[in-house]
């Protein structure tokens, strides 16, 4: 199985991403995922600026994906994260794994998306309601935490 991976400004359709997955005759009797869309913060913020390390970005969703895929037994894997210029409501990010059993696409979703917040090269600007520009986001502890329950 070859996770699909894909650092992209385009926008992502999440039933046809659905679809890939269990195309094919794969034995998927489950399928978990999991969309990060913009907040506006309250009607704070206008929009959210993404910058990434191409191609480094592209290579740590895909150890991150390819970790995923050694610990469950998953028939197939999609992560799909955003960059650019992101409206509230906007989709972000994409993780999602199909399975025979709904356990094992559940355990890589969540441990997908944990990794991501916290290993892929990727900032974050708020462009405010009030058209000024906010500074570059630091990373939360709380994410940290959430990917350390991971840790063998």
């Amino acid at each position: 199985m070859t996770p699909t991976v894909s650092v992209q400004r385009e926008d992502f359709d999440l039933a046809t991403e659905i679809d890939a997955l269990t195309a094919g005759g794969r034995d998927a009797g489950a399928v978990a995922s999991f969309v990060g869309l913009c907040r506006d913060e309250g009607g704070r913020l206008a929009a959210l600026e993404l910058e990434h390390y191409p191609g480094m970005a592209d290579a740590e969703l895909r150890r991150v994906a390819e970790e995923a895929a050694g610990r469950w037994p998953l028939g197939a894997l999609t992560i799909i994260h955003r960059y650019g210029i992101i409206r509230p409501g906007g989709r972000i990010v994409l993780v999602a794994a199909a399975a025979s059993h709904r356990e094992p696409a559940f355990a890589a979703a969540a441990f997908m998306m944990d990794y991501l917040k916290t290993r892929a090269p990727f900032w974050k600007r708020e462009h405010l309601a009030d058209g000024t520009l906010g500074p570059w986001i630091d990373a939360k502890a709380a994410d940290d935490a959430a990917a350390e329950r991971w840790e063998e």
